[in-house]
C-alpha cells in the first residue's frame, strides 16, 4: 500500500522496503522550490518574542492581512492550521451529508469527509487533460447535495476551469442550496490571479480556501484560511481549539503577504521550466494535462510500464507522485513538482536514459 500523500520520501521507502538512496530529489511534492522568502530568513531572530507569547486566538496580524489583500471584511475570513485543518471543519459541518466530488481531485476531501460519513458522490471529469467538467451532470446532481467540492485550479492535474464555468456553479449553489466550496491552494500560481473571491460575497453558499504552503514553502508551519459568509465563518470557527494557529504562522504570513516581487519572480521562473517540461514529455510521447500550476502531471507513451518507471526512479533516488489513490487515473498517470534546475537537469538525464532502454527493449 502506497502513501496516499506526497512528501515523506523516507516512509515510501520505508513501505516498499527499498533502501534509501543518501541523495534523493522529491518530485512528489509541490511547495516552492525557492524557499522561504529572504526577508523571513533575515527576521528570524526576531520571531523569538512571538514565540514567548500566546497568540491572537483568531489568527492576527494575519486575518487583517488577509482582508486587506482581498478587499474584504474580516468576519469573511477564517484562518486555520493549514487548509487541512480548514477541510475537516468543513466535514464535520457536512456530516452525513451528500457530497459531490469532481475526480480526479485532491485526496484529501474524501479522507476528511469518510470520517463524518459523509454520502459520497462521485462524478468523473470528461477529459483529464483539461479536467473538463461535465457541467450537465453536475447540475443535476447539485439539485440533490448539500455541497460540492471543485479543485481549482485541480490537483492533481494542474488545470483551471473556466470562470464562467465556476461562476455557473456557483449560481446553482444558490438556486439549489448547495455549497460550493472552492479549493484555490495553487491559485497562488497563476498571474493575474483568476480567484472567485471578488464576486464570492455575493454568493451565500461559496466557500472559498486558500494555502500558504505552496507559494510561500511554509509546509512545516501550516498556515491556510477560508473564505465565506460571516454567519458560516462563526460556524465553523466552533469547530476550532483555542489557539489553534500558532503566533509564528500568523506572523510570517503576514510577512509573506508583502512578497509581492518573490512570487512575481517565482511566477516567472515557474511558467519557463514548466513549458519546456512539458514539452520534453511531450517529445517522448507522454500525454500531458494542461497545467498552470508548479507542478505536471503526465502519462507514459505506454501507460503498462508506469510500476516499472516509478520503481526505477525510486531506486536512483527520483520520487514521483503516484496516482494509485486518485479516481479516474488509477495509477496510470505520475505528478511531478518542479525542483531546482540542478535537480531537474539530474531528472531528465535519467529520464532520457530510461525512454531509450524502454524504446530498445
Amino acid at each position: 500500500m502506497l502513501p496516499s500523500h506526497g512528501a515523506n520520501p523516507h516512509k515510501l521507502f520505508q513501505q516498499l522496503g527499498i533502501p534509501q538512496p543518501e541523495h534523493m530529489i522529491d518530485l512528489s511534492e509541490n511547495v516552492n522550490v525557492a524557499g522561504i522568502p529572504q526577508s523571513i530568513r533575515n527576521s528570524w531572530t526576531e520571531y523569538v518574542q512571538v514565540i514567548e507569547k500566546y497568540p491572537d486566538p483568531q489568527g492576527e496580524p494575519f486575518l487583517s492581512a488577509i482582508a486587506n489583500k482581498h478587499h474584504i471584511s474580516k468576519e469573511c475570513v477564517l484562518v486555520g492550521n493549514g487548509a487541512a485543518e480548514l477541510f475537516t471543519f468543513l466535514a464535520m459541518f457536512l456530516a452525513k451529508q451528500r457530497i459531490i466530488l469532481v475526480h480526479p481531485t485532491f485526496s484529501e476531501y474524501e479522507a476528511t469527509l469518510s470520517v463524518h460519513e459523509a454520502q459520497l458522490i462521485h462524478v468523473e471529469v470528461e477529459d483529464v487533460c483539461t479536467w473538463s467538467l461535465p457541467m450537465e451532470q453536475i447540475q443535476q446532481e447539485m439539485k440533490q447535495a448539500k455541497a460540492i467540492y471543485l479543485c481549482t485550479p485541480n490537483n492533481p492535474t494542474g488545470v483551471l476551469p473556466p470562470q464562467e464555468q465556476l461562476q455557473t456553479i456557483m449560481e446553482w449553489g444558490e438556486q439549489f442550496n448547495c455549497y460550493v466550496i472552492l479549493d484555490e491552494a495553487f491559485m497562488d500560481w497563476l498571474e493575474p490571479e483568476p480567484t472567485m473571491i471578488p464576486c464570492s460575497e455575493q454568493f451565500l453558499h461559496t466557500i472559498i480556501v486558500r494555502s500558504m504552503t505552496k507559494m510561500y514553502g511554509l509546509a512545516g508551519i501550516r498556515l491556510g484560511y477560508l473564505i465565506a459568509q460571516p454567519q458560516l465563518i462563526q460556524k465553523l470557527a466552533s469547530y476550532a481549539a483555542h489557539w489553534h494557529v500558532n503566533g509564528l504562522a500568523a506572523t510570517i504570513g503576514t510577512q509573506c503577504l508583502q512578497e509581492e516581487e518573490y512570487r512575481k519572480q517565482t511566477i516567472d521562473t515557474t511558467i519557463e521550466q514548466r513549458e519546456n517540461w512539458r514539452q520534453y514529455l511531450r517529445n517522448q510521447g507522454c500525454v500531458v494535462a494542461n497545467s498552470q500550476t508548479n507542478y505536471l502531471c503526465f502519462q507514459l507513451p505506454n501507460p503498462q510500464h508506469t510500476k516499472q518507471f516509478y520503481r526505477y526512479f525510486l531506486e536512483k533516488g527520483i520520487v514521483f507522485r503516484h496516482t494509485e489513490n486518485y479516481r479516474v487515473l488509477q495509477g496510470e498517470w505520475l505528478r511531478m513538482g518542479l525542483k531546482t534546475a540542478e535537480e531537474m537537469k539530474i531528472v531528465e538525464q535519467e529520464m532520457t536514459r530510461w525512454f531509450q532502454q524502454t524504446v530498445i527493449l
